[in-house]
């Protein structure tokens, strides 16, 4: 029953956070020739919704993912490349944070060219991470990377590093 709940709460801040990273650029866009109350306004709503709402969402979404990780057990390549795809969800978070503290100092505007790159690669992170999840398909790493997945790689490769704390 708590797999059941977590995954409930997985879901829906996952949902919520990529709603949210979808929503920001169309917000961005209307910086554009605002000024005084109305700037104020529009930068007042924005940061709340990243800060109250948005990042949040992610909080839950990847503290729920990592306890399933440990109660599933799930060590498959679709479930890698998943990851892989919600760090580059992550990423695109922290830019949209950065953007909103750059974005309404004076005289700026989002521009068309950065929201015309921004919206698809967002589009096609939610949708890949959709698609890896509910298809699961069977994937093979190249053998470099798939060397990387073998139990206790990461002690070999950390080792030298470390060697000095042992």
């Amino acid at each position: 029953m708590i797999v059941t709940w977590l995954k409930f709460i997985h879901v829906a801040s996952i949902a919520l956070w990529s709603a949210g990273l979808i929503a920001l650029p169309f917000l961005y866009l209307q910086r554009k020739g605002l000024e005084d109350e109305a700037l104020y306004r529009l930068h007042a709503f924005t940061r709340f919704f990243y800060v109250a709402i948005v990042s949040p969402a992610a909080f839950v979404a990847v503290g729920s993912g990592t306890v399933l990780i440990f109660l599933m057990a799930t060590y498959e390549a679709w479930f890698s490349a998943k990851l892989l795809a919600v760090s580059v969800m992550t990423g695109i978070h922290i830019f949209s944070g950065l953007m909103i503290l750059r974005l309404f100092e004076p005289n700026r505007a989002y521009p068309m060219v950065r929201f015309l790159i921004v919206m698809p690669l967002t589009l096609l992170t939610v949708s890949t991470i959709l698609i890896l999840v509910l298809g699961k398909p069977r994937l093979e790493w190249p053998g470099f990377v798939a060397d990387l997945f073998v139990p206790g790689r990461l002690g070999e490769i950390a080792r030298p590093f470390i060697a000095w704390m042992i």
